[in-house]
């Protein structure tokens, strides 16, 4: 065959396979037998084999091809995959309609509703019509490319019908029939099943080999445009239509809802009607329709103002409390953990839910062999609602703590008035190694890679016991441990390495002494500037400082007198580590600084900050921002929908700021 014959012929098959995958994976209407589609493909392959040098990006022989990655690299979207607020019942949809309707002042709004897809947020950007880059939705600002990935979704096409570029956004996910041959092959393959099919499509997409994406037989429902060159539509009505003709898969559920009685008509029919889809959906995404009134309600710092996500109401589920086990954390607390017979609940399998003390288990009279009704707070914590006590077994018994410490034998104490039983041995294997996990977790010293099962490997091999043991150990000891390969090791070593570096809030957060969090770890960082200072203060000199209380200092005082903690720190030192505060202190602060010794707090719903940015930027000049108001409130920030705390601070005359107003001071423009 001659280039020229080879060239016509390739072009014929392309087009052809092209429509038949379309048929298949987007209408879900085949137009021939799996048979013919295959052998279409084959002769195309030969062809390309022949003539590699005819082989196009959008080849349906390049749906899986390239080698293993070692990493995924990042992408920084162009316009940021925001997160959306959520509603959870009628009154709460009311309300963001009230507020579209104040915005945009007009007496009803036009919305699109559409299922909101339990999978993985994805961009896809194309350029002069061809597919060139996939990406997960990351933090919304940045994600990682997983082209080669995303090119295994045949309902992806790799050419659309625009020779503009154009980022469409979408949901990635696992029907579930697919979901269910993955784990049924898996069992076979004695390896740990998925959880839930969301779980196994984010798993799939971040697979470093392509080829064992495209076994995994992933779809997706594509919903918006992020950047588009000549867009003109009006609505996003109209948007989801053109993504449709371009060829894209979208959800053929969503409708066009005028009013929001309309609306809440379609999400209660598909609250009802849920179970009967073929793919897992968690909720109703409602938008208000026309662009332009998008554009005019304008953003948040976290997410837009012209839509919100409706989660689904918990769904419950009744099973047996087959045992409850006890736990050790970092501070001695035993928590106590119901052990269940494996039920699904909201797309997962549940075996285990907290029942977080003693009291909480004889208010429910919660006993071993009990049929009991559980559900997922928020859709993520399983907890048991109540008992079914018609169901309960003569035999059952009231449950009793033990009065010995399960971990390592030691008397269990209350102390005070607090409702937890602890234990007090500093030396229990269960609380050093929660110890450690804490030290080594995202608010304290943040070391990438040794998360809570390398803690634990660690840990059961007698590598470390103590923090300072984090920063002794040797290449040579990991590299003898399972799953534990030369590159990974030595990321992991460069990781504790840096961590030396940290500010001192970090270490002093992840010490975990009682009562100090990262709020007050930062504090008395920026006071007394370093370890050694700390170390020497007196009660008196911590009850000086802000928001440092009785209970706090003595906790301090009584921790920096312990030997062993001396020792800890002279190791830490000797090793290397960083014992002093590198951010501002309070000497940096200027006493003119407006908030400088001034009690602050935040309420309602802010839209140029977030509550977090706001808090630092307040307390980086000086502000102590508190939770509450009262008469020694200075001033209240009142962002969107303040509520009872804008009425006390106005009871007690306080001053009271709107958002535009602190934007104005934070950004020196007053």
């Amino acid at each position: 065959m001659k280039e020229q014959e080879a060239r016509q012929k390739l072009e014929s098959l392309r087009e052809i396979l092209n429509q038949y995958n379309y048929e298949y994976h987007v209408l879900d209407k085949p137009s021939v037998p799996d048979a013919e589609y295959d052998k279409k493909m084959q002769e195309l392959r030969e062809i390309e084999e022949a003539f590699p040098e005819l082989i196009t990006p959008d080849s349906p022989s390049q749906r899986v091809g390239g080698s293993p990655i070692d990493a995924f690299e990042k992408v920084t979207h162009r316009v940021p995959m925001l997160s959306l607020g959520n509603a959870f019942n009628e009154e709460d949809l009311r309300d963001f309609d009230r507020r579209v309707r104040e915005g945009l002042d007009i007496d009803e709004v036009s919305y699109v509703c559409e299922l909101k897809i339990d999978g993985l947020a994805i961009s896809l950007r194309y350029q002069d019509g061809y597919f060139v880059q996939g990406a997960t939705r990351g933090d919304g600002t940045t994600g990682e490319d997983i082209t080669s990935n995303l090119k295994t979704i045949r309902s992806i096409p790799l050419k659309i019908n625009d020779a503009s570029s154009i980022e469409v956004r979408g949901e990635a996910y696992m029907p579930q029939a697919s979901f269910l041959a993955l784990n049924e092959a898996r069992e076979k393959n004695e390896e740990e099943p998925f959880a839930n099919p969301r779980n196994a499509a984010a798993g799939s997409l971040r697979q470093l080999d392509p080829k064992i994406a495209a076994k995994r037989n992933l779809s997706i429902f594509l919903y918006a445009v992020g950047e588009w060159e000549t867009g003109e539509l009006a609505t996003h009505s109209e948007r989801l239509a053109y993504l449709e003709k371009l060829g894209f898969k979208t959800n053929p559920e969503w409708r066009k809802c005028h009013g929001i009685d309309a609306v809440i008509e379609y999400v209660n029919n598909w609250t009802e009607k849920r179970s009967t889809l073929s793919y897992d959906i968690d909720g109703i995404v409602i938008k208000v329709d026309n662009l332009e009134a998008q554009e005019q309600l304008g953003y948040t710092a976290k997410s837009p103002r012209w839509a919100i996500a409706y989660k689904f109401p918990a769904e419950e589920a009744i099973t047996k409390l087959t045992d409850i086990e006890l736990s050790v954390g970092r501070t001695g607390v035993v928590t106590p953990t119901a052990i269940l017979e494996p039920v699904k609940v909201a797309g997962t399998t549940v075996q285990r839910a907290s029942l977080h003390n003693e009291d909480l288990i004889k208010e429910k009279d919660i006993r071993i062999t009990d049929t009991v009704v559980i559900k997922k707070a928020g859709d993520i914590i399983p907890e048991v609602v109540r008992v079914l006590v018609d169901m309960r077994e003569d035999t059952a018994e009231p449950f009793s703590m033990p009065e010995e410490c399960p971990s390592c034998g030691s008397e269990l104490v209350r102390l005070g008035e607090e409702v937890a039983l602890r234990c007090i041995n500093p030396n229990c294997p269960a609380q050093l190694k929660e110890g450690l996990i804490h030290f080594v977790s995202r608010l304290a010293m943040n070391i990438d890679g040794l998360g809570e099962k390398v803690i634990e490997q660690l840990f059961r091999e007698g590598l470390i016991s103590t923090i300072a043991d984090l920063y002794r150990l040797e290449k040579e000891d990991l590299l003898k441990l399972e799953r534990m390969g030369e590159k990974s090791v030595n990321n992991l070593l460069a990781a504790i390495e840096n961590s030396k570096q940290n500010s001192l809030e970090r270490l002093l957060f992840g010490l975990g002494i009682r009562y100090v969090g990262s709020k007050a770890a930062k504090t008395l960082a920026a006071h007394f500037e370093t370890m050694d200072n700390l170390q020497h203060a007196t009660f008196d000199d911590l009850v000086a400082v802000d928001e440092i209380g009785d209970k706090m200092a003595d906790s301090i005082v009584r921790y920096f007198a312990e030997d062993k903690v001396k020792q800890l720190l002279n190791e830490l030192r000797e090793l290397g580590l960083n014992l002093a505060y590198d951010g501002p202190t309070v000497a940096d602060i200027s006493e003119n600084t407006l908030f400088a010794g001034k009690t602050i707090v935040l309420t309602g719903k802010l839209s140029i900050y977030t509550r977090q940015e706001a808090k630092q930027r307040i307390e980086a000049l000086g502000g102590n921002v508190t939770g509450s108001v009262s008469k020694r409130t200075d001033l209240l920030i009142a962002g969107e929908d303040a509520g009872s705390k804008l009425d006390k601070a106005k009871k007690l005359e306080v001053e009271i700021w709107d958002e535009a107003k602190l934007q104005t001071v934070l950004e020196g423009e007053e």
